[in-house]
């Protein structure tokens, strides 16, 4: 109409303040500060409030994004924490480690010009807010229990959100957990400086508030079968990632100090083996790093070793453009000090005597057509072999499934790599009573596609658990 003004856009996207890269290059602190309240408000003040927020079909777990943003731009944080977690049991796991600017950012409005909402800063910003005011917006009561029981095998992202969404239904619901710390992947592979233990301890917590029940050191497949848990519960959600690790095929693997990127991360992370000696698991140290991969865990691995005091260096077979992991934690890895050396293929490693890796004989590539990916594939360049000088290598060039579920568990459909065949939309497996998702179904993915995945199986579960019982 004539005589309106329109609101004015603010296009000026307020960056989360961090450490110095010459001081978090030296300690295991978190590298991101979060949000202070004006911050936040400011940020949060710039949404547009689109009447059709495109935001919300791209999160996976459907998180109420213009609401909560809206009423942290109110001040109204205290309900913005609700809205948050009526679709989020892990809110501040997933404002730290979330892929945003793959997913929900992507669709902002503001992308077509030039611009983006901070949405994962703002859910970072109101969980710890939520967790620091012990205001976790827990429901105000809890179900009645519906007397059906579920048990959930694995601790990680998949499994606690599916744990979460069916305690609140008022099913009974166990955890059985591998390792000896819940969190899966959360607890053993990404490091502190991205996502503080304490914040996963937290989040674990709020779990156990709703009455989901949680066992530790219990190896489905050993302790007890699939078909074992079957006899006592109702139904049972497979969440247990994809914790077999993968190695670059090339003499030289069976070296003292070659590592997969699961075996150097759970030593350093979850046993604290920078801790050493005041931790009883040791982490040799290492003075030459080589990290063989470009994606989340390489750049999680490198960055690890130069913190306990290595030279550090990514090797990866394809141009800084083709690097799959995120270009935040690219530039975190560059302005740290970790070296890349593109378009290098590693071929051999090289041991001394004493059988301890002593470098790695590698390849120059360059970038032929695109391959399957989109990519453009790497070809070798013949001639161009060269050595370099390591006393470490870490693969993180990805994880299948661990096969000890599917080899105990008759019935149950597998895919390749190991993978399990699950129905998509519900997370039912070929089993009966059977459902699974996260890592385990899709292969080695991220936290918040594990945690939809969790999502989708607990509806599926609870729909089925709700049907009246047959005579």
């Amino acid at each position: 109409m004539p005589g309106l003004t329109p609101k004015k856009v603010d296009f000026n996207r307020r960056e989360m303040p961090k450490q110095e890269p010459e001081v978090r290059r030296r300690n295991f602190d978190e590298v991101a500060l979060g949000y202070t309240p004006e911050l936040a408000i400011a940020e949060a003040t710039r949404c547009l409030q689109c009447k059709k927020a495109l935001c919300v079909p791209k999160c996976p777990v459907q998180v109420k994004i213009p609401e909560f943003i809206s009423a942290i731009a109110a001040g109204d944080f205290d309900q913005g924490v609700r809205f948050l977690k009526e679709k989020n049991s892990l809110p501040s796991v997933c404002g730290r480690v979330c892929p945003q600017e793959e997913q929900c950012e992507s669709s902002c409005a503001l992308t077509k010009r030039g611009g983006t909402i901070a949405i994962g800063r703002l859910e970072r910003f109101l969980g710890d807010w939520g967790a620091a005011q012990a205001t976790e917006a827990q429901p105000e009561e809890r179900p009645a229990p519906s007397g059906k029981k579920v048990a959930i095998v694995g601790g990680g992202p998949a499994g606690l959100t599916a744990a979460s969404d069916l305690a609140k239904h008022g099913h009974q619901v166990v955890i059985f957990e591998a390792l000896h710390k819940m969190g899966g992947v959360l607890s053993y592979g990404i490091p502190e400086f991205r996502l503080p233990k304490r914040i996963v301890d937290r989040e674990i917590a709020s779990l156990r508030q709703l009455g989901v029940e949680m066992v530790t050191d219990f190896v489905v497949g050993k302790t007890r079968t699939i078909d074992s848990l079957l006899e006592e519960y109702d139904a049972v959600f497979v969440g247990t990632g994809a914790g077999l690790p993968w190695f670059m095929e090339m003499p030289g693997n069976n070296l003292n100090g070659v590592y997969s990127a699961n075996e150097y991360l759970t030593r350093v992370n979850l046993m604290k083996g920078y801790q050493y000696p005041n931790s009883s698991t040791p982490l040799k140290p290492h003075y030459r790093v080589a990290v063989l991969g470009g994606g989340n865990v390489a750049m999680d691995c490198a960055r690890t070793a130069l913190r306990l005091g290595a030279e550090t260096t990514i090797l990866y077979r394809r141009s800084r453009q083709e690097l799959p992991a995120r270009l935040e934690e690219v530039e975190n890895a560059e302005e740290e000090g970790v070296t890349f050396k593109y378009l290098t293929l590693p071929v051999r490693t090289l041991g001394n005597e004493r059988g301890w890796v002593s470098g790695l004989e590698c390849i120059r590539m360059e970038l032929g057509e695109p391959d399957a990916s989109g990519r453009r594939r790497p070809v070798p360049v013949t001639g161009s072999e060269f050595i370099l000088p390591f006393d470490a290598v870490i693969h993180a060039i990805g994880n299948s499934p661990n096969p000890l579920i599917p080899a105990t568990t008759p019935g149950l459909a597998v895919a390749s790599h190991g993978n399990l065949v699950v129905d998509p939309e519900t997370g039912k497996t070929s089993k009966e009573r059977v459902w699974a998702g996260g890592d385990i179904a899709t292969g080695a993915a991220t936290v918040i596609l594990a945690m939809g995945a969790g999502r989708k199986a607990a509806d599926s579960i609870h729909a089925y658990l709700a049907q009246p019982t047959p005579w």
